[in-house]
C-alpha cells in the first residue's frame, strides 16, 4: 500500500466515490470521511469492491473539528486532502442561504484548521464554475473576472477560494489548487457506483434517467425562452471518471511545487450542449423516449457556460477522454439497477 494517504471528505459522495477509484489507481491511499447527509454507507462497499482495497472509513462530519482531530489523531500523517464535502444545489441554496454558508464554509474553515495542526502538504478543493457568474465571454477562461454569483452555493465556492489564497498568504507551507468543475454526469464502467440524489435530482441527467426509468412522470425543462439556440440552458457536461482523473493529476502537480502555492484549473470538455441536447442525446444512446415539458426558468440560473480548457491541458497534462454519449449511457445503466426505496432511488448493497 502506498505511503501517500489521501483524506476524501465527502468520499462516499458522487464525485468523491469515483475519485477514489482513480486514487487507488494512481498508488495513492485514499481515505475516506463522510457523514452521510447525502449518500449510502454501502457506496463505500462498491468502492472497495472496484479497488479490491479495503479503504477505511471515517463517520464523521468535517464541520465538526473535535471530529476531526479524531481522524487525524487514529490516521497520522496525510500526503494531502481533496475536500468535496459540501452542499451542492444551486436552487435549493437560494431558498436555504444560511444553511449553505454555514455548512460549506464551516466545512473548509475546519479542514484548513486541521491542515496548520497537523502540516498536511497538499490540499485540493472541489470548486465550481458559479464563480463566474454570467460570463462576459465564453468559453470562459480561468482569467475572466470572479463575479457576484447568481445563488448562495456559488457564493460559498467564490468566498471558500478566497479563504483559501488569504490563508496561503499567512505563510503556512501547503499548496492547493481549486478544480473549478463544470456539470460531471456519468457513472463508473461496472455501473456499481455513479449518481444518487436524495429524493428529488437536482440536476438534469439523473432526472433524464429517472424519467425513462419511470420513476418521474416528466421532466421539467426550466425555460426554453434564453438567448441560446434552442433557447435551453447551455452547460459543459463532464463525464465524472475524467473529472475524478483530473483531481490525481492536480496531486501530482502539486508534488513538484514549492509552497505556499495556490492555483486554479476549469475542468470541463470546453463545449456546450442544451438541455434540449442532453434530452436528445440520451434518447439516442440508450432508444428510450424521455418525456418533457417546458416549465418557467428557475432561480439562480444562468442562460450559458461552458470552460476553456486549456490551462488545465497544458499545465496539468489533463483533458477529458470520454464523450457525452459515454456518460449518458453509462448513467443509464446505473440507472436501470436502481430502485424505489424510501423517497429515493437507490440500489441494495
Amino acid at each position: 500500500m502506498s505511503s501517500k494517504k489521501i483524506l476524501v471528505t465527502g468520499g462516499a459522495g458522487y464525485i468523491g466515490s469515483h475519485t477514489a477509484v482513480e486514487l487507488v489507481r494512481a498508488g495513492y491511499e485514499p481515505v475516506l470521511l463522510d457523514n452521510f447527509s447525502n449518500s449510502e454507507r454501502f457506496i463505500v462497499a462498491r468502492v472497495r469492491k472496484i479497488t479490491g482495497r479495503n479503504i477505511r472509513l471515517h463517520t464523521a462530519d468535517c464541520s465538526v473539528p473535535a471530529a476531526v482531530d479524531k481522524v487525524f489523531k487514529k490516521e497520522g500523517r496525510f500526503h494531502g486532502i481533496i475536500h468535496f464535502a459540501a452542499l451542492k444545489a444551486v436552487e435549493e441554496s437560494v431558498a436555504q442561504p444560511l444553511r449553505y454558508y454555514r455548512n460549506n464554509l464551516g466545512g473548509l474553515l475546519t479542514m484548513l484548521e486541521a491542515v496548520a495542526r497537523y502540516q498536511v502538504p497538499h490540499f485540493v478543493f472541489s470548486s465550481s464554475c458559479t464563480v463566474y457568474g454570467e460570463p462576459d465571454k465564453l468559453p470562459v477562461r480561468e482569467d475572466a473576472p470572479v463575479k457576484n454569483t447568481s445563488s448562495p452555493y456559488g457564493e460559498t465556492k467564490k468566498i471558500a477560494e478566497r479563504i483559501l489564497e488569504t490563508f496561503l498568504q499567512s505563510g503556512v507551507p501547503f499548496k492547493a489548487v481549486s478544480l473549478r468543475y463544470f456539470n460531471p454526469i456519468g457513472a463508473h464502467p461496472s455501473a456499481l457506483i455513479g449518481e444518487l440524489p436524495l429524493g428529488t435530482p437536482k440536476n438534469l441527467v439523473p432526472f433524464v434517467a429517472q424519467t425513462a426509468a419511470g420513476i418521474r412522470k416528466i421532466l421539467q425543462v426550466y425555460g426554453d425562452d434564453y438567448g441560446t439556440p434552442d433557447g435551453t440552458c447551455i452547460r459543459d457536461y463532464i463525464h465524472v471518471i475524467d473529472l475524478a482523473a483530473a483531481h490525481v493529476r492536480a496531486l501530482g502537480y502539486l508534488e513538484k511545487k514549492r509552497g505556499p502555492f495556490y492555483d486554479v484549473f476549469n475542468i470541463g470538455t470546453g463545449s456546450g450542449q442544451s438541455v434540449l441536447g442532453i434530452v436528445r442525446t440520451f434518447e439516442k444512446v440508450t432508444g428510450v423516449k424521455v418525456p418533457y415539458r417546458i416549465a418557467p426558468r428557475r432561480a439562480g440560473d444562468i442562460a450559458a457556460i461552458y470552460a476553456a480548457a486549456g490551462k488545465a491541458k497544458k499545465v496539468l497534462g489533463w483533458s477529458a477522454k470520454l464523450s457525452l454519449e459515454d456518460a449518458l449511457r453509462s448513467s443509464w445503466e446505473w440507472q436501470k439497477g436502481l430502485c424505489p426505496s424510501r423517497g429515493r432511488t437507490r440500489r441494495s448493497a
